[in-house]
């Protein structure tokens, strides 16, 4: 089970009393220092969880919650009975480590642009984990991200109440909601630091690929069928998971045109792209999560992104009603008119075909329905 798969829960607004994290300003912009914190990781998996940084007089440091939208993930721990770790030196509050690739990009690094406001690097970085049971690890992808932006340092995963003899507690300065625009300190260190030292490499046209990831946590039904066209028209069809990811980068920075099946992939190329790039998403499920997406690129890169909302249906898992799991039907022809007209794709008198009944119903057995579709559309 991957962590996207926690299940969703609410804070009844009356329990929330501190404001959100902002890009414009507020504590998302804000350093605290403090000594002698406690810091306390979750002991379950869940949506919410209690877990955070308590401070030397046992107050709760709520510019260390993590939040999403418009509500914070983790709130105020109860104070640990007994002995607690100690960790000595200066750490950097990281926040919650997620080992889902497209959480992590988003929800786990927007505090390190507290790196570059500190007039002298740290110890280490310290993270609670969002799933407790995987204890201290870190993934290869997480490390390399951290190489990547230039980060030389432990990183430090706390599996129990740990008290740090000095901790630096940056505001959330990127994540979901209106904070995905970023701060310009964030924006700075994206700029900045992610992939700083490596070269566009790779041709002008890409497609960014979820065709081999599989349908069972979502995805697009004749996507294989559409990366037959584009390749036709000079398109690289790109699959990010098969790659390292310098290698995607490099990818990402030198492409004029880009065109993505939505999905998390397109996070990591927010944070190198470039205001010239051309970016059309196939949007794959009607969902607030493309608006995030498109969100994020056009503040960090400058970019015009346009959505290709070209779906005969949407089928969403039986019993279930999270659109992260639905397939969409590409409307081949519709997808052809957009990419035509938008200057992604050459003109055309062959229409692309539609795709089959066949491809379909292999596609959702007896395991998905048909979605009811918004009103407007």
């Amino acid at each position: 089970m991957s962590d996207d798969d926690i299940d969703d829960a609410d804070t009844p607004d009356a329990q929330i009393t501190q404001p959100k994290p902002l890009p414009d300003g507020g504590w998302s912009h804000e350093i605290e220092h403090l000594e002698k914190a406690l810091v306390v990781p979750a002991t379950e998996s869940a949506f919410q969880q209690k877990a955070g940084i308590l401070r030397a007089d046992g107050s709760y440091c709520d510019t260390g919650a993590f939040w999403r939208n418009f509500r914070p993930l983790t709130v105020e721990p109860d104070k640990p009975e007994g002995d607690v770790d100690k960790l000595e030196g200066r750490w950097l509050w990281g926040g919650v480590l997620w080992v889902h690739f497209g959480h992590f990009l988003v929800e786990s690094t927007g505090r390190l642009w507290g790196l570059d406001a500190m007039a002298s690097a740290p110890d280490g970085i310290v993270f609670i984990s969002k799933r407790p049971a995987r204890g201290d690890q870190t993934e290869g992808f997480q490390r390399a991200f951290f190489e990547l932006c230039g980060i030389d340092l432990p990183i430090k995963v706390l599996t129990a109440p740990t008290e740090v003899e000095e901790l630096v507690v940056p505001g959330q300065g990127f994540g979901l909601g209106d904070i995905v625009r970023g701060t310009p300190q964030f924006q700075t260190f994206a700029q900045t630091r992610i992939g700083a030292d490596v070269e566009a490499e790779g041709p002008e046209k890409l497609y960014i690929s979820r065709s081999e990831l599989g349908l069972n946590k979502g995805g697009l039904i004749g996507e294989t069928q559409i990366e037959e066209h584009l390749a036709a028209d000079g398109y690289e069809i790109f699959h990010p998971q098969k790659h390292d990811m310098r290698t995607q980068i490099a990818r990402y920075k030198a492409a004029k045109h880009v065109i993505a099946a939505e999905g998390s992939a397109l996070h990591l190329f927010g944070m190198v792209g470039q205001p010239h790039q051309k970016v059309a998403i196939l949007v794959r499920r009607q969902s607030g999560a493309t608006d995030q997406i498109v969100e994020h690129l056009q503040s960090f890169c400058g970019i015009n992104v346009v959505t290709v909302e070209k779906l005969q249906k949407i089928y969403k898992k039986k019993g279930g009603a999270k659109k992260r799991h639905d397939l969409g039907v590409l409307a081949m022809p519709a997808v052809q008119e957009d990419l035509i007209r938008l200057g992604f794709v050459e003109a055309s008198d062959e229409a692309w075909p539609k795709v089959r009944w066949r491809t379909v119903k292999a596609a959702i057995g007896d395991k998905f329905e048909a979605r009811q579709r918004r009103k407007d559309d």
